[in-house]
């Protein structure tokens, strides 16, 4: 495994943050059935025998995933390395590098290059998916998950003026009992009312994932939209910028549980 001060050029374009590090170390995300949701149309055979760039690959959830397919994956992270390394130590074709997402040059290009769920908590989410898209060879694929602007208008406009003034300024223990207060109390609307077919409701069809996960794995949903130290909410219209048909071939835009989007394209 490469260690997180030799694997790479350390680019501090974007400040540690300390909260992901505290995450990651106490939750994990162990669903292989949702990470191949978001990969869509992509499939986990497309990961066989190809060299993989996971970038923001947190406590390695995902790394853990592609290992047995892939030929071999370089996951990078600026905050989180010491939790990814006790999930993939057992991997003889993954490691791990200490860098920044929208700055680094790994002096690579990679078969895979994906980065799920990370991008929208960067400090410019454009600039970002530039820099990774860089790291995939011609004919390599790109893949991303993002927070979509459209269906989140009650995190972008409570949720998050919220954290902003009061849940940013507790201990990370303090909201991480609150995530499984209020996680236990969303279970009253979400097998109730959200059982009816009212597909009007907000997060409607988000919540039919959360009939499908345990306590835990919600907690995690809830604790990280409440722990991440920004967010930004992405537009149908800034993916399809990202993925400029002159760069790119086989692209695929689709919106996932009305809350996210989904977008992958092979490099031109």
């Amino acid at each position: 495994m490469i260690g997180m001060k030799d694997s790479c050029i350390l680019i501090t374009m974007q400040q540690k943050q300390t909260e992901w590090a505290w995450q990651w170390d106490k939750l994990s995300d162990d669903n292989l059935w949702l990470f191949t949701q978001w990969i869509e149309p992509n499939t986990m055979e497309d990961f066989r025998g190809k060299d993989v760039l996971d970038c923001g690959c947190g406590g390695g959830q995902h790394l853990q995933f592609i290992a047995k397919y892939c030929r071999s994956a370089l996951g990078v992270d600026l905050n989180a390395l010491e939790s990814a390394k006790k999930r993939i130590g057992q991997f003889s074709n993954i490691t791990l590098a200490e860098a920044d997402i929208a700055g680094m040059d790994l002096k690579r290009i990679f078969d895979i290059v994906y980065s799920i769920g990370v991008l929208h908590h960067t400090d410019n989410p454009d600039n970002s998916f530039k820099n990774i898209a860089r790291h995939a060879k011609p004919g390599g694929r790109v893949i991303v998950w993002v927070y979509s602007r459209e269906g989140n208008a009650l995190n972008r406009f409570v949720l998050e003026p919220i954290k902003s003034l009061i849940v940013r300024h507790l201990p990370r223990s303090v909201v991480l009992f609150m995530a499984r207060i209020m996680t236990a109390l969303l279970y009253i609307p979400i097998y109730t009312i959200y059982l009816l077919p009212l597909k009007w409701l907000p997060f409607y069809e988000y919540f039919d994932n959360w009939r499908k996960l345990s306590y835990e794995r919600n907690v995690l949903n809830v604790f990280d939209k409440m722990n991440a130290p920004q967010t930004w909410f992405i537009s149908e219209k800034q993916i399809r910028s990202w993925f400029d048909p002159k760069e790119f071939s086989e692209i695929h835009i689709t919106p996932y549980k009305g809350v996210s989007w989904r977008g992958s394209g092979v490099k031109i």
